[in-house]
C-alpha cells in the first residue's frame, strides 16, 4: 500500500528543497539520484494513506514523511497519533501508535454523532494491536444552544457509561463531547439516543464554514469539491432538467445517514487530489467551532407515478419551491399500493412513495397479514439488482406454502389434506393428558401428547402411510419426493431406535441390543441402495472389481458373491461370502496383507481395485476408501459392517462415527438435501453448521442424559428441508419422540410457532390454536398460550368465523367462548357492522363497550326501523349489569325509562282502577325530558342526527300523551305546569306549536280563575 504521488520527480524536489535532508546530502542527479528516489519510495510504502479530502491526521503526511526519513522507523512509534473529520470529531491514540500501512479511509468512520474503528470485525486486531487501543474520542454535537436541556450533560455520561467508555466532558459552547475508550467497535449516539435530545435540525439559512489554514473559506463545499458536473451529466436529475451536483447536495443534507455510499465515491475521485500537504489536509483553527455545513433542501411539492410499464420504475419528479405562492392544504386519499397476482417469493409491485416515507427511521421493513413483506430495499446478494434512486416500496409474500404446491407452482387441496389435516387429525386420535390453566377467570386446557414404546410402532406406521398417500399425488417435483422418501427412512428409524423390543421377542434380554443392531443394519441398507445401484449404473461391464466394491459398500452381499462367481473368481467369491463375519477372518486377511507388504509384494501385478476389496475384507475402511468420495451413510455402515465388532451395540457404533467425524476422519452427515444434489442455489451449507435429523437421532439414541443439548437445531426446518419455513412433519416427530420419553424440553417455542405460522398461512385457523395449545406450559411465561391464541383469533377472525366447522373446533377445543365473542365485536366493529358487534360484546360481557355502542349506533336505527321489541331486549340484558356501566341513565336507562313511562301513561288512560294524578304523571315526565337534555349534552357529538331525532320523537310522544290526560280533579295550574315542562323538552320548535293554542287556552282560564 504506497503513497498516491502526483509525480516522483516534484517528491524528490520537494525533500532536496527541504533543510532537514540536505544534511544526507540527498541528490537528484546520478547515483544519488536514484538513492533518493528509493528512499523515496522506502518512505512512501511506510506511510499510512487517508484520501478522503474532509479527514485530517496530526501529524500530518508531509510531517511523518519528514520525520521518517530523518529517523527511520518513526511512523511505528508515532506519539498521541490523531485522526479526525471536519465537522464530526476527531480520535487521538495514547501513547506510541503503529501507523505503517495503515489505510485509514477503510479503518475510521466518522459519521453523525458517531465514530467506528475496524467496522469489518474481520480485520480487527486484538486489543492493544494496530488502532484497537486506548483513546480519546471528541465528538461534535449538531444541537442548538437554545435547545439544552439541563440534564444532557448527565445524558451523555450515561450514554458513555452504557458503552462502557470513561466521560471526559461536555463543552456547551463548542457542542464537544469527549470520552475515553479503551478498545474499539462503535461508539456515539443512536438513533434512539438522538431523538432523547433536541438536536439542531430545522436551521432554515445555510451556515457559512470557518475558514481553516488561512483560507477564506468562501464558496466552499465538501460536495462540490468530491462531484465533477460532468460525470452526473448523465444522471436522473439531469434528465428531469435539475441541476444534478444541487441535487446531489440536497440529497447530503437531507439524507445524512449515506455517507458509506459518499465514501465509495471520494475514492473513485481520489486521483484529482494531491496525496498531502497543507492545501488538502486542513486543521480546524484553534478555539473555533468546527463547521458545520448545512442546507436548506428544497421542497417535494409533487411526484409523478406514471405508469409502470412506459416508464422507469420508481421515477419520482422534484419541483422547486415556488416561495411567493402559498401552499394550499387539500384533502387527498392515502397512497393505494398496486398489488399483483404474480408467483409466490416474486414481487407484487413496486410503488413508488413520498421521500420522507422512505427515508425516515421509522420507516424500514413491515409485515402484512399471511406472510406479506413491505420494504425498501433490495434482496441480499442479489448483484444483479441495479441500484434505483427514487424511493420505492416493495411487496412479496413469504413462500410458507411451498409444501402443497405441485412442481408447476400451483396449490393442491388435496396436498394441504395429506400434509396438514390428516396428521394433525391422526395426532389428535393419539392419547392426550390436559393441564387446565387459569386466565382472567378464565380456563384453557393445555395438552400434551401421551405414548409409549410399545405402541410406537404403529404411531410411525399411520404416520409412513400418510406420507405414502402422498407420493402418490402426480405432479409432485423431484426435490420434493426426495424430501418425502426420506422422512419415511426418519420414521423408521425412530421405529428402530426407540421402539421396545421386549414384547414381540421372547429371547434372552441380552440378545435385544444385537436385535436392535440387525434391524438398524436393514435400514441402513435401504437407505443407501438407490446410491449404490446409481453408481453402479454409472459403471461400465468390466469394472468387475469397482461393482463389487460399491456392493459391498450397500451391505448387498448376496449380489457380490453371485457377481464374483460369475466372472469365474470362486475364491474372492468366498471371502466376500464371509464380509463383516468374525475378527479371526479378518485378522487373517490383514495379517496376509501385511506379509505381503513387509515381504516387498509388488502391488502393481494385483488390481489396485481388488487391493482395496482386501483391505475393506481386513476391517481398514479408511485404506479400501482412498481418494473415494463416500456419502455418510453408506460411511457408517462400512465402519459398523467391517471395522467394529459384529456385536458392537449401536450406541458405540455412533460414538465411534462422532468420534471420526471431529478428527475429520469421517464425512459429514449433511442434510438430506444436500446429500442428494438436489438443493436450490440459495441454499447455503458449512461443515458443522447443521446435519441431517438421521444422525440427530442416532446421537440422542446414544446420549444416555435426557438433557440434549442440541434439540433447536435438530428440531429446525433445515434438518429434514430445504425449506425453512416447512415445519409440519418435524413438529410431529418432536411430538412424538418426546411423548415416549427420548427427551424433555420446554424451549422449542420456534418450532411450535414455525408451524403455527404456516398453518396460519393456509387458513388453517383451528389447527393452528390446536398447535398453540401444545405447547409446554412454563411458570416464568404463564399467559403465553392465552396470548398466542388470542391474537390468532383477533388476526384471523374473518378466517375462522366464516367457516363453521372450523369455529365448533375452536370451541370443542375447550377456548372460552368470551375470547371468540370479542375478537368478532372488534372485527365487526372495524367493518361498521354495529349490530353483531353489539351482540358480540354482550356476548363477552363487555358492558361499558355494548352500552356505547347500543347507544350511538343501534338503538336510533333500531327505533326508526319500528323494533321496539328488539330495543327493549338489547336494553334489559345490560340492564342486570347497570352498575358496570358508567352513565346508565343517561343511555340505555333512557330507553327503558322511556318504555316504562309510555307504557303507564297508556295503561291509566284505558284502566278502570286507581288512577294516577296529573301532578304525578308531570314530574315523572319532566324527570325523562331532563334525563333527555343530560343525554344530549353528555354524548354530544357522539350522538349521530337519526339518535337525536329519536330522541325528539320519545319526547314528543310522552307529550302526546301527557297533554292528552283530562286530569279530572286537576287545577288548572298544574295543567299549565304540564305544558311548561312540554316546552322545556328536547322538542323542535316547529313541533311545539301544535302545543301552543292549548297552551294559551288553559293560561286564559287560568287568570279568568284568578281573577275572580
Amino acid at each position: 500500500m504506497g503513497l498516491d504521488l502526483d509525480s516522483q520527480a516534484s517528491y524528490r524536489q520537494y525533500l532536496v528543497d527541504q533543510p532537514q535532508f540536505k544534511k544526507r546530502k540527498v541528490s537528484v542527479d546520478g547515483v544519488n539520484g536514484s538513492s533518493a528516489c528509493s528512499i523515496s519510495c522506502e518512505i512512501g510504502t511506510s506511510l499510512p494513506t487517508l484520501r478522503a479530502s474532509d479527514y485530517f491526521m496530526e501529524p500530518c503526511l508531509s510531517e511523518l514523511a519528514m520525520r521518517e526519513l530523518m529517523d527511520p522507523g518513526h511512523c511505528n512509534r508515532v506519539q498521541n497519533f490523531k485522526v479526525g473529520r471536519h465537522g464530526y470529531g476527531s480520535v487521538t491514540f495514547f501513547g506510541e501508535t503503529d501507523i505503517r500501512w495503515l489505510d485509514l479511509d477503510k479503518i475510521i468512520k466518522f459519521r453523525r454523532h458517531e465514530i467506528v474503528v475496524y467496522e469489518d470485525e474481520t480485520t480487527k486486531p486484538e486489543v492493544g494491536k494496530g488502532l484497537n487501543k486506548a483513546a480519546e474520542v471528541t465528538l461534535f454535537l449538531q444541537i442548538s444552544s437554545s435547545k439544552f436541556a439541563g440534564g444532557l450533560t448527565e445524558k451523555l455520561k450515561q450514554i458513555s457509561e452504557n458503552q462502557g467508555a470513561k466521560f471526559i466532558s461536555f463543552d456547551p459552547n463548542r457542542k464537544e463531547w469527549k470520552f475515553c475508550v479503551q478498545h474499539f467497535s462503535r461508539f456515539g449516539l443512536s438513533d434512539d439516543e438522538e431523538e432523547d435530545i433536541a438536536m439542531d435540525d430545522a436551521d432554515p439559512e445555510v451556515r457559512e464554514p470557518v475558514a481553516m489554514n488561512g483560507s477564506d473559506g468562501s464558496d466552499f463545499d465538501e460536495e462540490t469539491a468530491l462531484v465533477d458536473p460532468r460525470l452526473l451529466s448523465h444522471s436522473l436529475p439531469s434528465h428531469l432538467g435539475l441541476d444534478p451536483v444541487r441535487m446531489k447536495e440536497m440529497r447530503t443534507m437531507m439524507f445524512p445517514d449515506e455517507e458509506e455510499e459518499d465514501d465509495e465515491f471520494n475514492e473513485r475521485f481520489s486521483h484529482h487530489r494531491p496525496p498531502f500537504g497543507n492545501e488538502s489536509i486542513s486543521k480546524p483553527v484553534l478555539g473555533s467551532t468546527p463547521p458545520t455545513i448545512r442546507k436548506t433542501p428544497l421542497a417535494l411539492l409533487e411526484y409523478n407515478t406514471g405508469s409502470f410499464a412506459s416508464s422507469p420504475n420508481g421515477s419520482i419528479l422534484l419541483a422547486q419551491q415556488n416561495k411567493g405562492i402559498p401552499l394550499t392544504i387539500t384533502k387527498v386519499q392515502g397512497f393505494k399500493l398496486e398489488i399483483k397476482e404474480t408467483p409466490v417469493t416474486r414481487n407484487y409491485s413496486r410503488n413508488v412513495v413520498d421521500a420522507a416515507l422512505f427515508m425516515g427511521r421509522s420507516s424500514g421493513i413491515a409485515w402484512g397479514p399471511n406472510g406479506l413483506l413491505l420494504h425498501c430495499g433490495s434482496t441480499a446478494g442479489n448483484s444483479d439488482q441495479k441500484r434505483e434512486i427514487s424511493s420505492t416500496i416493495y411487496l412479496e409474500k413469504v413462500a410458507t406454502d411451498n409444501v402443497v404446491r405441485d412442481e408447476n407452482n400451483k396449490v393442491r387441496e388435496e396436498l394441504i389434506d395429506i400434509c396438514f389435516d390428516s396428521p394433525l387429525n391422526f395426532h389428535k386420535e393419539i392419547s392426550h393428558e390436559t393441564k387446565e390453566v387459569v386466565v382472567d377467570s378464565h380456563k384453557i386446557k393445555i395438552r400434551k401428547l401421551v405414548s409409549n414404546r410399545l405402541e410406537l410402532p404403529h404411531v410411525c406406521r399411520s404416520y409412513i402411510e400418510i406420507i405414502e398417500k402422498k407420493l402418490e399425488v402426480p405432479g409432485l417435483s423431484a426435490s420434493a419426493r426426495v424430501v418425502l422418501i426420506h422422512q419415511v427412512f426418519v420414521w423408521e428409524l425412530i421405529k428402530v431406535l426407540f421402539s421396545s423390543k421386549e414384547s414381540s421377542l421372547e429371547a434372552d434380554v441380552e440378545a435385544l441390543p444385537l436385535i436392535r443392531r440387525a434391524e438398524f443394519s436393514q435400514w441402513l441398507q435401504e437407505t443407501v441402495c438407490h446410491r449404490v445401484q446409481d453408481e453402479i449404473s454409472s459403471l461400465n461391464d468390466s469394472s468387475d472389481l469397482q461393482q463389487l466394491f460399491l456392493l459391498l459398500s450397500g451391505r448387498q452381499l448376496d449380489a457380490a458373491v453371485e457377481l464374483s462367481a460369475s466372472r469365474g473368481d470362486v475364491r474372492l467369491a468366498c471371502l466376500l461370502s464371509q464380509a463383516g463375519g468374525s475378527l479371526a477372518n479378518r485378522a487373517d486377511i490383514d495379517c496376509q496383507l501385511n506379509l505381503w507388504k513387509n515381504n516387498g509384494l509388488d502391488f502393481n501385478f494385483i488390481e489396485k481395485d481388488r487391493t482395496r476389496l482386501f483391505e475393506l475384507l481386513a476391517g481398514n475402511i479408511h485404506g479400501a476408501l482412498g481418494e473415494m468420495d463416500i456419502d455418510w451413510k453408506r460411511f457408517l455402515g462400512l465402519l459398523m459392517w467391517y471395522q467394529l465388532p459384529p456385536a458392537s451395540d449401536l450406541a458405540s457404533i455412533f460414538q465411534t462415527y462422532h468420534g471420526l467425524l471431529a478428527s475429520g476422519r469421517a464425512p459429514y452427515p449433511v442434510p438430506v438435501y444436500i446429500d442428494e444434489g438436489l438443493v436450490e442455489t440459495g441454499v447455503s451449507w458449512t461443515p458443522g453448521n447443521r446435519f441431517d435429523l438421521a444422525y440427530y437421532l442416532m446421537l440422542l439414541h446414544a446420549t444416555e442424559e435426557r438433557d440434549f443439548s442440541i434439540l433447536k437445531t435438530m428440531f429446525s426446518a433445515f434438518a429434514s428441508t430445504h425449506d425453512p419455513l416447512d415445519h409440519h412433519m418435524i413438529w410431529h416427530q418432536r411430538a412424538v419422540l418426546e411423548a415416549v420419553g427420548t427427551f424433555s424440553s420446554d424451549d422449542l417455542h420456534v418450532l411450535d410457532m414455525g408451524f403455527v405460522s404456516q398453518l396460519l398461512s393456509l387458513g388453517q385457523c383451528h389447527w393452528a390454536i390446536y398447535v398453540v395449545l401444545h405447547m409446554p406450559h412454563r411458570d416464568d411465561y404463564p399467559y403465553l398460550q392465552a396470548t398466542a391464541i388470542r391474537e390468532i383469533l383477533f388476526q384471523y377472525c374473518e378466517t375462522w368465523s366464516a367457516q363453521e366447522n372450523q369455529q365448533q373446533f375452536i370451541e370443542d377445543l375447550g377456548i372460552p367462548s368470551a375470547w371468540l365473542h370479542e375478537a368478532l365485536a372488534v372485527y365487526h366493529a372495524y367493518y361498521g357492522n354495529s349490530f353483531k358487534a353489539l351482540e358480540h360484546y354482550l356476548g363477552c360481557a363487555f358492558w361499558q363497550k355494548a352500552h356505547s355502542t347500543f347507544i350511538t349506533s343501534v338503538a336510533h336505527s333500531l327505533f326508526m326501523s319500528g323494533k321496539q321489541s328488539e330495543i327493549w331486549r338489547l336494553a334489559t340484558s345490560m340492564e342486570d349489569h347497570k352498575s358496570e356501566i358508567e352513565n346508565w341513565d343517561l343511555g340505555a336507562g333512557i330507553y327503558i325509562k322511556y318504555y316504562s313511562l309510555r307504557s303507564s301513561l297508556k295503561e291509566d288512560e284505558n284502566s278502570m282502577n286507581e288512577r294516577i294524578s296529573l301532578e304525578e304523571k308531570n314530574d315523572d315526565c319532566r324527570d325523562f325530558f331532563d334525563c333527555l337534555k343530560k343525554s344530549l349534552a353528555f354524548w354530544d357529538t357522539r350522538l349521530p342526527i337519526d339518535a337525536r331525532m329519536v330522541y325528539a320523537k320519545m319526547a314528543e310522544e310522552i307529550s302526546d300523551l301527557l297533554v292528552a290526560d283530562s286530569g279530572e280533579g286537576s287545577t288548572t295550574k298544574v295543567k299549565l305546569d304540564c305544558f311548561n315542562s312540554i316546552f322545556d323538552s328536547p322538542i323542535p320548535e316547529d313541533l311545539l306549536s301544535c302545543h301552543l293554542q292549548s297552551a294559551v287556552s288553559h293560561f286564559t282560564l287560568y287568570l279568568t280563575e284568578a281573577a275572580s
